[in-house]
């Protein structure tokens, strides 16, 4: 899409998105819920494809992913590459944000690749045996 075909943006809602973005990567979960609560999407996805719930999970930042989830926010929702959220998380080495998903009804099997196999490639049997055992 380029030119006329590309929809008009509005450089306040581009600014507010952006600001969204980066409070979940830095983990400032009050100024984000508040940005929620007031109407922010809490599955919204930047430009590369990544969600709220994706760029707070790979930085580590539980109380964050589990603010998001609360409002609404899907633990099993694909980032850009086709992981999860919990995924990334078991990738990151983040395993306070693995059980905030977990607690939150996150499939370990869900993604591609998934938490399951992301646990195996690393050789985090802790990990599987939190999955249940898979």
């Amino acid at each position: 899409m380029s030119g006329a075909d590309e929809p008009a943006h509005d450089p306040a809602v581009f600014e507010l998105a952006t600001k969204a973005f980066e409070l979940a990567r830095r983990g400032q979960t009050d100024t984000l819920a508040a940005y929620v609560d007031a109407g922010v999407p809490a599955g919204l996805r930047d430009d590369d494809g990544d969600t709220l719930v994706m760029l707070a999970a790979v930085n580590g930042h539980p109380g964050t992913v589990s603010a998001l989830l609360q409002r609404g926010a899907d633990a099993d929702q694909v980032g850009a590459v086709g992981a999860t959220p919990l995924a990334a998380a078991v990738r990151a080495g983040a395993d306070d944000v693995v059980r905030v998903l977990l607690r939150h009804g996150a499939d370990p099997q869900a993604g591609s690749p998934s938490a399951v196999a992301t646990a195996r490639v690393a050789g985090r049997t802790e990990l599987l045996e939190l999955f249940g055992g898979v």
